[in-house]
């Protein structure tokens, strides 16, 4: 997602030139409720990053202060929480590291995705954004269909070379978990848990950005007893 990345896009600025690893967790319950989990790992490049937010500004990007984003951060928290069917928002920032968690619960795939939609669009300048009127998320209690926003990876097609080289050297691993067995899905590269209750599937950043498709998948579960 991301959301998603959904997707936290003030981490856009501390991704530049930097290995990045993306986790996207999100459990379904049976009645369509659920868990969103997603996680931004810059710990293998944490002395590029300091290095990055000494300065005032990277290929004409600003580069905001440690404070700027701590302020962002909150924001974001304060405005996804008062989403409705959105609760227990909680953001765990680790500056000395550089990993980032966003957590919350969802009474339904359709409030995660409007709150989502609503709170990013929010946060650019430019609300006539495309991309953000794709559902990404569709489930029918029966099969969940997933996929991944396109406006997650787009910033990633206005990278360097050298950028790009660090993108492939990254991960971008999305995990669906459920409260019943899995049956079958349509993604030949998911790997589905011993229980069958999770399915995961990993590429890397640049690989995604080239094919924002590589993460779609029709998950089918086992009939409710």
């Amino acid at each position: 997602m991301k959301f998603w990345t959904f997707s936290l896009l003030f981490f856009c600025v501390l991704s530049l030139s930097s290995c990045i690893e993306l986790i996207d967790d999100i459990k379904i319950n049976n009645d369509g409720s659920g868990t969103l989990k997603y996680t931004v790992n810059l710990s293998s490049s944490k002395v590029k990053v300091t290095s990055i937010l000494a300065l005032d500004s990277v290929n004409g990007i600003r580069v905001p202060s440690i404070s700027e984003l701590n302020e962002r951060i909150a924001d974001f928290q304060k405005k996804l929480d008062t989403k409705p069917g959105i609760s227990n928002v909680t953001i765990e920032s680790d500056f000395e590291n550089f990993v980032f968690k966003l957590r919350c619960d969802f009474t339904s795939v359709t409030a995660l995705q409007t709150a989502i939609k609503e709170v990013v669009r929010d946060e650019l300048r430019d609300k006539n954004v495309p991309e953000l009127d794709a559902i990404w998320l569709n489930w029918d209690g029966q099969k969940l269909v997933r996929s991944i926003p396109e406006i997650s990876v787009k910033k990633t097609t206005e990278f360097q070379q050298e950028d790009i080289v660090l993108l492939k050297q990254g991960t971008y691993t999305s995990i669906t978990r459920f409260e019943r067995p899995v049956d079958h899905y349509d993604n030949p590269s998911a790997q589905i848990s011993a229980n069958k209750m999770n399915v995961m599937i990993k590429t890397n950043p640049h690989a995604l950005s080239q094919n924002t498709s590589l993460l779609d998948n029709i998950i089918y579960l086992t009939p409710l007893k």
